[in-house]
């Protein structure tokens, strides 16, 4: 049994985390950690594990985790992730960061978009993306893997397929993003309060979102030159959930039967990736850690949509697959 920590176990995906643990066969969930003061039992942050864990919340010293635990999920905010991640992997643990302290290669692209110096810039460079349907074969050596966005997840799988065969271009992609509430987290803020966001659509953060620089980053990666997206987030009044619709322009003339088949032959051993007939729906993935991709043309303009459960697809899950396929795993485990 491989025995796990969760640092900062009282947001929503640490949540979602613990109800994928709690029926993953190789797995002893054995340190809980935040800092609330009092040792609160994890039942009574998150009643739905009533049964399933028993934890007390504690706040541990990073020495202490990594005396107790093999695997961390690091489940921290921006900036407190690359204070803690460093002693953790002095004192010999793997950790999956949910935090996007390790995403961006660059240490300064990360202070332009974060605002914070990076303080652990050497590690940037050599750390694992992870997202397995592009990085499957790096992720199982890793020590530190910097778990995707949940925009970026479903964008980036949503474009990578006719980037990488080379059909569309790499500039001036669109791409208008609509998400559930739980997308914020948990701490409550003016925006997410039930009567400012229930019965309106908003967008937010055009020009500035932080997932910008991570998807242009990996699908550069994926298409062997610069990519560059108009990335438009709106806030949708429903829990959960993402959809991408997403305008990219086709290099020369190919018919949709052609564009489907480049799809699901780059998917075609990744069991999370369903490429679909219809056009995918945020219900249709809601509870899963499946994303959903399906394409159409509108008059002469290429339309691709990508649907993810942004706690699952987007976060939780995909941090599941990471873990699996570090301890050598097949990457479905727990998550079917």
């Amino acid at each position: 049994m491989t025995k796990v920590a969760i640092l900062g176990a009282t947001g929503y995906t640490a949540l979602e985390l613990l109800k994928i643990l709690a029926r993953h066969p190789q797995t002893d969930v054995v340190a809980l950690t935040t800092r609330q003061t009092g040792n609160p039992r994890i039942a009574e942050i998150h009643p739905s594990l009533t049964g399933l864990f028993d934890l007390p919340c504690e706040n541990l010293s990073h020495e202490e985790v990594g005396q107790r635990a093999d695997v961390v999920f690091c489940a921290l905010p921006h900036t407190a992730s690359m204070e803690a991640i460093p002693q953790l992997l002095d004192a010999g643990c793997r950790i999956v960061d949910l935090s996007a302290d390790y995403r961006l290669n660059d240490p300064g692209a990360y202070e332009q978009w974060y605002g914070h110096v990076h303080t652990d810039p050497t590690r940037l460079s050599t750390t694992v993306y992870g997202l397995p349907e592009l990085y499957q074969d790096q992720i199982p050596q890793a020590k530190l893997v910097a778990n995707p966005g949940c925009y970026t997840s479903t964008s980036i799988l949503g474009l990578a397929p006719l980037l990488s065969a080379g059909l569309i271009k790499p500039d001036g992609i669109i791409i208008d993003a609509k998400s559930g509430v739980s997308g914020a987290g948990r701490s409550p803020k003016l925006g997410t309060l039930y009567a400012e966001c229930n019965e309106s659509v908003t967008a937010y953060g055009i020009g500035t979102h932080r997932h910008t620089p991570e998807i242009e980053q990996v699908l550069s990666d994926v298409a062997g030159a610069t990519v560059s997206v108009a990335f438009n987030p709106h806030l949708m009044p429903m829990d959960r959930g993402i959809l991408c619709t997403m305008y990219p322009r086709l290099k020369s003339e190919t018919s949709v039967e052609d564009l489907f088949t480049v799809c699901r032959d780059f998917y075609a051993n990744q069991p999370f990736v369903r490429v679909v007939e219809h056009i995918p729906a945020t219900k249709h993935v809601a509870h899963t850690n499946f994303c959903d991709i399906s394409v159409r043309m509108n008059r002469n303009q290429l339309v691709v949509f990508s649907a993810t459960d942004n706690l699952i697809k987007g976060a939780s899950g995909v941090a599941i697959q990471n873990y699996n396929l570090m301890l050598g795993l097949d990457q479905q485990t727990g998550l079917l």
